[in-house]
């Protein structure tokens, strides 16, 4: 099909002006959060109903054109960034709340609706979607269900998936299913597991059936002060140790107190070399005292200072400071590469001291602002994008906490996922059995390689190629740069 009789398929669907083919307009969606590598789709297609989406699938299926679905672009893997050019199909339009089912505890909702504001709306009938990423609101949950996001309050809620009861796909050839009916579970394969974290490799979900969370009875915050972050993070471990399990325990270093301080006035001790910010929820009964001993750990574990906030103006504020940190950073530099990685909790204190070790190594500051209950880091390698040699050392650096933290028996991402940005990782922490076995899956939804080309699997390395590579015996690391997509990639201009 040529350029004229795609674009006419698709507005006859879609409708003209949910179709964008200008070139000013498609940078815009060069790029979803990670900006380290841009590529400026072919056309961007903005469909309303699970409908319109099966018809653009099939209509790129006859082209022969990669697919790469889109939520709000906030993603922070290059999850979204179409690199062969294709169709990207923003979920921007399918944006409702469709049900709302308080005597089981679930919500239909369609993908495009953002993660805050479902919150909200659900807070009418006394009840939230407890994934809560710091992007929550602008993300939304259909870009939370294809990254299996997380937040601060996964350490006692769970990522995404423990929040996703069923899903409703247009597979990779147009064809639309239900993963189940939202009420029951253990029967058959479990689709919707496999679908929630796939990064649209598998198929776009139009809606979800999502679990609603009933809101705590109170809320205890408290913001600890330590001198360093081994007495912090020695914290964190104990409490958890000793068996308590707080909403959440997010930690920030002595660059990121720097930040938020001068952002949200907080009045901190930039002396402080960390801050450990602690929820609690619960029944109202039992609360103070709960809070009392956790904060007895903090003083008997060397906090300098231990702050309670008493209302809820003053929880609102120490939860902006943190959910905020990452655009406090402009105030210390013009750019920062943030790493998502996972360690286990006793090996925080080694970890980051680590990636102490590697900011003076490239010369370069590092700001750490993580979720520490779970060991899920996200160190902030601050740099000015314009000096090459920056960028450079900042991608250096990168790899270098990656590797630290693998060495440390961790994971190299907890809730941004693989994209492109850790695709080529990936072979550190899996064998050429292993990703061929995933290569497989995907193969079974998508045997075109048509959606989401180039993501998760090293670079060049497809289906096939996987196979192949599992039959050879040899590890993934020799298909690195190899060129080999099934997809026309863009190439109907």
């Amino acid at each position: 099909m040529n350029r004229t009789d795609v674009l006419t398929d698709l507005r006859r669907v879609v409708g003209p002006r949910a179709v964008i083919d200008d070139a000013a307009t498609l940078l815009t969606y060069e790029a979803d959060g990670c900006v380290l590598d841009t590529h400026p789709p072919n056309v961007v297609v903005l469909p309303a109903t699970t409908e319109e989406t099966a018809a653009v699938v099939q209509i790129a299926n006859r082209a022969g054109m990669p697919i790469v679905p889109r939520g709000a672009g906030t993603g922070l893997s290059g999850g979204a960034t179409p690199i062969h050019g294709g169709i990207v199909i923003s979920t921007a339009r399918m944006e409702r709340v469709l049900e709302v089912d308080v005597r089981n505890r679930r919500a239909r909702v369609q993908p495009g609706v953002i993660n805050w504001e479902l919150s909200q709306y659900l807070g009418q009938y006394g009840y939230a979607f407890m994934p809560d990423p710091s992007s929550q609101k602008a993300c939304t949950i259909g870009g939370n269900i294809a990254n299996n996001s997380g937040g601060p309050h996964c350490l006692k809620y769970g990522l995404t998936t423990n929040h996703v009861l069923a899903l409703r796909v247009v597979l990779p050839d147009g064809s639309v299913i239900w993963t189940g009916d939202g009420r029951q579970d253990g029967i058959g394969y479990d689709l919707a597991g496999v679908l929630t974290g796939s990064e649209g490799t598998c198929g776009i979900i139009t809606e979800a059936w999502v679990r609603m969370t009933r809101l705590p009875e109170a809320l205890r915050v408290v913001l600890a002060l330590f001198p360093d972050i081994p007495s912090a993070s020695q914290t964190v471990s104990t409490v958890i140790a000793r068996g308590f399990l707080p909403a959440a325990l997010e930690m920030m270093d002595h660059l990121a107190i720097r930040a938020v301080n001068g952002m949200y006035r907080l009045g901190l001790p930039e002396s402080a070399g960390a801050a450990l910010l602690i929820e609690l929820d619960g029944v109202n009964d039992g609360l103070d005292d709960l809070l009392a001993e956790i904060t007895g750990i903090c003083r008997d574990l060397g906090a300098m200072e231990v702050r309670p906030a008493k209302t809820a103006a003053e929880q609102a504020q120490v939860w902006a400071a943190r959910k905020n940190a990452f655009g406090a950073m402009g105030r210390l530099a013009p750019t920062y590469y943030l790493v998502d990685t996972v360690v286990p909790r006793t090996r925080l204190p080694a970890t980051l001291a680590r990636v102490g070790e590697v900011s003076r190594d490239y010369r370069l500051p590092i700001a750490n602002v993580f979720h520490a209950g779970d060991g899920n880091l996200h160190p902030l390698i601050l740099f000015d994008r314009r000096d090459k040699g920056q960028l450079e050392r900042a991608l250096l650096a990168a790899t270098d906490i990656l590797r630290e933290s693998i060495n440390q028996g961790g994971v190299i991402s907890g809730e941004h996922g693989i994209g492109v940005e850790k695709r080529d990782y990936m072979d550190l922490l899996f064998t050429t059995d292993d990703l061929a076995a995933m290569a497989g899956l995907k193969r079974s939804f998508d045997p075109r390689e048509i959606f989401n080309p180039g993501k998760i699997f090293p670079k060049g390395v497809g289906c096939g190629e996987l196979a192949a590579l599992r039959r050879r015996g040899l590890p993934a690391a020799e298909l690195i740069g190899a060129d080999t997509g099934s997809v026309s990639s863009g190439t109907w201009l």
